[in-house]
């Protein structure tokens, strides 16, 4: 699911997609492992057989419960898998289990895939990301393989690579590899880091103090500010001797249903414990509220943003020097995000009467947003962010997936752009000298780097903090199309493939989409891919309605009441594809994640006999009970509730485990989920699974991988990465006839 805070990195769960590094390296006599974080399982049972025989499903049974909306009577037969305690359930969970790892490690290529995974992602270089400047110095998260998790680093900037120190690094703390940095806060003047850790993929963050000089803790902690369901964030104080953080409830202060909502702000000064940590604000705040913080320059002034749950809507809240908490902007100002200037003054990205965007100016003096000053007004592209800096206003826009950043002064007048790579991605933009700039720049083919733009000639210079990778994508080509929607829609769609992909049909296609949130999919890189290309295959990435790819009205029109549009818009893509003979319905297959886990079981429900094969991680099903879950709660304004008469029919009229029919041969399916998961509940694809593998008339296999030790993606360590991209591919494989190595002849590298 999603998260705004711009220190936590939305996980899609999409491991095809993902960057990602590499796990420790197995010697090649030792077979390879199951995912550590498996449920146990009884006693391995015999490999099922990969061909087109029905698997032997373990005995789920059917007890019908009757659930009532709005008149219309509901019956759910698995309604007893949401129990995920149950001793009953566990067994459940480890039968399937055993079923699973049986086809899969039965599959050829699985070691020979997962030995060449390892061996790519090893050879992969570290990955910077996450940068953030105080006090004259960068500290940024990085992944280095072979290590389990990203670590902490601090440098003297991006062209010094040999003043990197490492600040905090989750292996020393726990060797197992399980605990993460969710996020991070350096103080303004770069001495104190404040860190988040959690376990487990949890996402629920400690924040523990580091002193950047020497790198040891100054023994503050501060518990529960950070959870998987409404995140968290943190500010320091101007004199660096403390900070306003998000509080969520300690066991006692409310009813357990209750412990993920409710977050508050606090200030904790450093050197007193915990319990002393004084409130600030928030009492009012809903109970679905995701606060986010940040110190202006001059450290007089606290900016908090509060979203109402998922759905894009925020209230905007300012701290003077005075102590004093004042509301500036309303869910219907459409205030998206704020910036501090270096004078201190508000630049905010509205999106009132501008469906795409317009950054304003407010005076911290004058907090009236009728007197706000148009600084960018909105134009074609989708503004994303900007970055006030001395002089210059930096914009990242979107041009319907790939990015741009138009330069300006600090009144308007346009200076230009920063010359980014085509159909690329910027992900970040940050502050160096003056008004020079850093920013992440990634495309399909290139790996990730940070460049270096200087604002007084204009030239990009990529920086040491640059992924190199182990493989090449000098014979790949990426172009962009447009397929029309149900109802006319045009819809953009990305195409990766090897140059010399024959254009017959016959080419084996992977297909992803996302569509909520307002979230884009943008270009990104993955030296996995090329397993694929290796094989003639064809990637392709759907830019769908409720995403954020064309601005505000285009994430309208594909949720609450609008949802279907996203499903009609995949299929249009899927069709697409086949029309242009990319690719045939038998070599076809799809991927997604959490809410494209949601699009995957939609498109399983109502487009059965269009795919060869789905793999969806961590996905929604049950759209009718989704909100009784901690997580779900925040999402109802983005899905909608049962509770709203329309909504209910609209969840009810698209729930894809509502719509699971007896009799349907349905394509080979893999379900995954992590046990830990704050953001979608297991039991979805626990039920999904059980409804599925009872309605299904074909042979194609539908499994349930359920690990039990990791979440919705953030924190697994890379040791279960590798074994769990290793079942993916080799399911993928498996199901379009594809060989590893590949025969010559058959996809080969030419």
């Amino acid at each position: 699911m999603s998260r705004s805070s711009t220190t936590r990195a939305v996980t899609l769960a999409l491991p095809l997609l993902a960057a990602c590094s590499a796990p420790s390296p197995r010697p090649p006599e030792q077979p390879a492992a199951a995912p550590t974080g498996a449920a146990p399982s009884p006693p391995a049972a015999p490999a099922a057989p990969a061909g087109d025989a029905r698997l032997p499903y373990p005995a789920t049974a059917r007890r019908p419960v009757t659930n009532e909306y709005h008149g219309t009577r509901v019956v759910d037969d698995y309604q007893w898998l949401e129990d995920g305690s149950s001793p009953e359930v566990q067994r459940w969970i480890a039968e399937q289990n055993r079923l699973t790892r049986g086809y899969l490690d039965a599959l050829p290529m699985r070691g020979a895939l997962r030995a060449r995974i390892q061996e790519i992602l090893s050879a992969t270089s570290a990955n910077y990301f996450a940068l953030d400047e105080a006090g004259g110095q960068l500290f940024a998260l990085k992944a280095q393989p072979p290590k389990q998790q990203p670590s902490l680093v601090v440098l003297r900037s991006a062209t010094e690579p040999a003043t990197e120190r490492t600040l905090v690094d989750p292996e020393v703390i726990d060797p197992k590899g399980h605990t993460t940095i969710d996020w991070f806060v350096p103080s303004r003047d770069g001495k104190k880091v404040a860190v988040s850790m959690s376990e487990g993929g949890t996402e629920n963050g400690t924040v523990r103090v580091y002193d950047v000089a020497t790198g040891k803790e100054t023994g503050d902690v501060v518990p529960h500010a950070s959870s998987g369901t409404a995140g968290g964030s943190l500010a320091w104080s101007g004199d660096g001797k403390g900070f306003y953080f998000t509080r969520h409830p300690h066991p006692g202060e409310r009813p357990p249903a209750d412990m993920g909502f409710f977050q508050q702000i606090y200030f904790h000064k450093l050197g007193t414990p915990e319990k002393e940590d004084q409130y600030s604000f928030g009492k009012d705040f809903p109970r679905i509220a995701e606060v986010e913080l940040t110190t202006s320059e001059s450290g007089k002034l606290v900016h908090a943003s509060v979203q109402n749950g998922d759905g894009g809507e925020y209230w905007h809240y300012l701290l003077d020097a005075s102590g004093k908490w004042t509301r500036f902007a309303d869910l219907p100002d459409k205030i998206i995000r704020a910036r501090f200037g270096v004078d201190d003054r508000l630049y905010l990205l509205s999106r009132k009467d501008a469906p795409r965007g317009k950054v304003v100016r407010l005076s911290p003096n004058r907090l009236d947003l009728a007197q706000a000053e148009v600084v960018v007004p909105e134009g074609e592209a989708v503004i994303q962010d900007f970055l006030p800096t001395k002089a210059r206003l930096y914009v990242q826009e979107l041009l319907g997936g790939p990015s741009q950043v138009r330069v300006f002064d600090l009144k308007g007048k346009a200076l230009g752009a920063v010359p980014v790579p085509p159909i690329s991605s910027v992900r970040q933009l940050v502050r160096a000298t003056g008004d020079d700039v850093l920013f992440r720049g990634i495309s399909y083919t290139e790996p990730a780097a940070w460049y270096a733009y200087s604002a007084r000639d204009g030239k990009v210079t990529k920086t040491a903090l640059a992924m190199t990778a182990p493989v090449s994508y000098a014979d790949v080509e990426v172009s962009r199309e447009m397929c029309t929607s149900k109802d006319g829609t045009k819809v953009p769609v990305n195409i990766v493939r090897r140059k010399d992909t024959p254009l017959d049909g016959t080419a084996p296609a992977l297909l992803t989409g996302y569509g909520g949130y307002g979230i884009s999919l943008s270009p990104g890189f993955n030296p996995l891919w090329r397993l694929w290309f290796d094989q003639g295959g064809v990637l392709a990435v759907a830019n769908l309605r409720g995403g954020g790819e064309l601005g505000e009205a285009w994430h309208r029109g594909g949720n609450l009441l609008n949802k279907q549009n996203v499903f009609d818009d995949f299929a249009a893509c899927a069709k697409h594809l086949i029309g242009r003979r990319f690719t045939g319905p038998a070599r076809l297959a799809i991927i997604g994640g959490s809410n494209g886990g949601l699009l995957m079981g939609a498109q399983l429900t109502q487009h059965p006999e269009m795919y060869r094969a789905v793999v969806s991680h961590v996905g929604i099903y049950d759209m009718l009970r989704v909100e009784l879950t901690p997580n779900g709660a925040f999402n109802v304004t983005e899905f909608g509730t049962v509770k709203d008469p329309a909504q209910f029919e609209a969840l009810h009229a698209y729930s894809p485990y509502h719509h699971v029919k007896d009799g349907t041969a349905y394509p080979a399916t893999l379900l995954l989920t992590g046990a830990n998961d704050a953001r979608v509940d297991p039991f979805h694809s626990r039920k999904m699974a059980a409804r599925m593998q009872a309605a299904t008339s074909g042979s194609a296999p539908i499994l349930l991988r359920a690990s039990g030790s990791t979440g919705h993606g953030l924190g697994t360590p890379l040791s279960e990465q590798i074994e769990e991209q290793a079942d993916v591919f080799a399911f993928l494989f498996q199901q379009l006839g594809l060989d590893f190595p590949p025969a010559k002849g058959e996809g080969a590298p030419r």
